[in-house]
């Protein structure tokens, strides 16, 4: 309810665009052993995975990032079915059909899609490298190397130095039809599969590839060294295949590679049964075998056709390509940080929530939620300043103390909330008369009150004096 109502008037009172929300989560970790009915359980964790951990489902608001819906879970819980109740949730608060839900791949299953579409929203999301798309990915990308679907370009809404569009990447897109099994009832509708090619990604693809052929060529070399005490030796070629396999496997660069070897003999002269030898000894002939890696060579062709099929990124999203172009979709998706941020402020600096050190599941719970309305006021802070700075073509000095004479016009909470942080209210009982004194505002200060919407009064009104 606390939360329901938090929502509907921070959008009322502050003016809030009601068109985009991030659904996401993220985990949180504490030194507690626990048991099974407790909250801190171990599970997939991209911080600390030797800790137990808690489960946090946010939904927030574009393009503040304010918390409308949070819920906590057990940490081994998977994020798939933690997004429709998330979803449900967030739509307590809000009031307008036709709504943009924008989550990560596991926010694309089939069920979660079908919800949003039966409750007149929209969805955005990229496909996991699962199911089906395993096999479509392929053809989906030959069809826009190979020149049979136009490819369209997506510019970044920056400009480089020379004022210039600077070119994220390029794709296409196609409609297919979507069904499922819902309540006894076969659920169908439309939605858009949106084929990106990422230059950037691209790019970071082909040097983690490049460098895994470095690794795995360094490894082959070195699995036949030359004979000497402790170096162990390949005696026979399956032996050799096997190893050969397992390291290519190991760096996912099966074709990529080729190496050559060579079978060396060696015979050796060696006594029969135990004892010293001598001349009237009988003697035997072993051949010895090893074999030797002479040379391993990149595949260049194939590496480079590789090449060209890194960097693809498929979508998809049921809302018209009136409302949500192509190139916006893509832009859309990429301002995820902005619920990524408000994760980073609930767990670190300057919230601090990891660790939980707290261990009862209400406590958890609590501390959380109390959190999250800190949060909110973060945001909240943050964009109302910027939003009156932008609009009055207005920056501000003196927010950076590294650089006093610095102006901006997207300053963070943090630094809003320090510019005040010198100020004192003294409190004087002098002869039974109580004097209050509060340390003068700079113009600063001032206007950023404006900019809030408070006027001065709100901190001047604590000076009163009372006999």
């Amino acid at each position: 309810d606390v939360e329901r109502g938090l929502g509907k008037n921070s959008i009322q009172v502050y003016d809030l665009d009601q068109k985009i929300v991030r659904v996401d989560a993220t985990t949180v970790s504490g030194y507690h052993d626990a048991g099974s009915g407790s909250l801190f359980q171990f599970g997939n964790s991209k911080d600390n995975p030797a800790l137990r951990q808690i489960k946090i489902m946010m939904a927030s608001l574009d393009p503040l990032g304010f918390p409308l819906a949070t819920s906590i879970v057990s940490g081994e819980r998977a994020d798939d079915g933690l997004y429709v109740p998330a979803i449900d949730q967030a739509l307590k608060a809000l009031d307008k059909k036709g709504l943009l839900f924008v989550g990560d791949c596991k926010m694309s299953a089939l069920a979660t899609r079908a919800h949003l579409h039966g409750l007149e929203h929209c969805y955005l999301s990229p496909l996991p490298q699962t199911g089906k798309t395993v096999t479509q990915m392929p053809v989906w990308i030959q069809q826009g190397l190979d020149g049979s679907r136009e490819l369209r370009p997506v510019f970044s809404q920056k400009l480089d130095k020379n004022g210039e569009q600077i070119s994220l990447g390029e794709g296409y897109e196609f409609t297919r039809t979507c069904s499922i099994d819902q309540d006894e009832k076969r659920v169908e509708w439309e939605e858009r599969v949106l084929l990106i090619c990422s230059h950037k990604y691209r790019e970071t693809l082909s040097k983690n590839l490049r460098k895994r052929l470095a690794m795995a060529t360094e490894k082959l070399e070195a699995l036949t060294p030359a004979p000497a005490r402790g170096k162990r030796q390949i005696r026979d070629a399956k032996t050799l295949e096997e190893k050969v396999e397992a390291i290519l496997t190991q760096y996912k660069v099966q074709g990529l590679l080729r190496y050559h070897f060579e079978r060396e003999e060696k015979v050796l002269v060696q006594y029969i049964g135990q004892g010293r030898g001598s001349e009237n000894r009988k003697k035997k002939k072993v051949t010895q075998v090893r074999y030797q890696i002479t040379s391993v060579e990149k595949q260049e062709d194939a590496i480079t056709e590789l090449e060209k099929t890194l960097g693809w990124k498929a979508y998809v999203t049921n809302e018209s390509p009136d409302q949500l172009s192509f190139e916006n979709a893509v832009l859309t998706y990429r301002d995820e940080w902005t619920i990524e941020r408000g994760f980073h402020r609930l767990k670190g600096a300057p919230l601090s929530l990891d660790p939980v050190f707290v261990k009862r599941n209400d406590q958890v719970e609590g501390l959380t939620n109390l959190l999250s309305i800190a949060l909110r006021a973060l945001t909240l802070i943050e964009f109302v300043v910027r939003r009156g700075l932008q609009q009055n073509s207005e920056k501000l000095a003196g927010l950076h103390a590294e650089n006093p004479k610095k102006k901006t016009d997207s300053p963070t909470a943090e630094r809003i909330l320090k510019a005040y942080s010198h100020i004192n209210l003294t409190i004087i009982e002098l002869a039974g008369q109580i004097f209050h004194h509060v340390t003068p505002l700079s113009s600063l200060q001032v206007r950023m009150l404006e900019l809030l919407g408070l006027g001065p009064e709100i901190y001047s009104g604590l000076e009163s004096n009372s006999g």
